[in-house]
């Protein structure tokens, strides 16, 4: 973080919140020439402060409506199940996200399905025959309180 200055700062405050934006908003926005904002954009970008740039759709509209939080139990904890249990999360497209975590579980997992109705098919089809799995705790997320916040900077 050290390497960042106040408009570097602000640049990725604006990027967080509209990837879109334009070198000559951008500019604008923070008082510098477009080559100097797109120079320092494409730095933040090699430097590897920004990632990746994209859509962020609207999951009701795709049919995915529901958004579940797993807890995962591993029947025992090697590094060849926790292998087997990344590769095997990976090819699943209903996990967005999968976290290895400390605590009374193994696993966080983070998955969007259509609705309840669909989660008994997609546990029994995708979670319960991943590597290792010994028990699961389901949470449904009835509201997003604060859903995709932007890093603070």
């Amino acid at each position: 973080m050290s390497d960042l200055d106040g408009v570097d700062r602000t640049l990725l405050r604006l990027l967080q919140e509209d990837g879109r934006r334009t070198t000559l908003d951008l500019a604008a926005r923070v008082g510098l020439s477009p080559t100097g904002t797109s120079q320092r954009v494409k730095r933040l970008f090699r430097d590897g402060f920004i990632t990746a740039v994209r859509a962020v759709l609207d999951p009701r509209k795709l049919g995915r409506g529901t958004l579940v939080f797993i807890q995962v139990r591993l029947d025992h904890t090697a590094p060849q199940v926790f292998d087997h249990f990344a590769e095997a999360v990976r090819r699943a497209p209903e996990i967005l996200e999968c976290h290895m975590v400390v605590g009374g579980f193994d696993y966080l997992v983070k998955a969007r399905i259509a609705d309840m109705a669909a989660f008994q098919d997609f546990l029994q089809r995708v979670i319960l025959p991943l590597p290792g799995v010994r028990e699961t705790h389901t949470y449904a997320s009835i509201a997003a309180v604060k859903p995709d916040a932007p890093l603070p900077v």
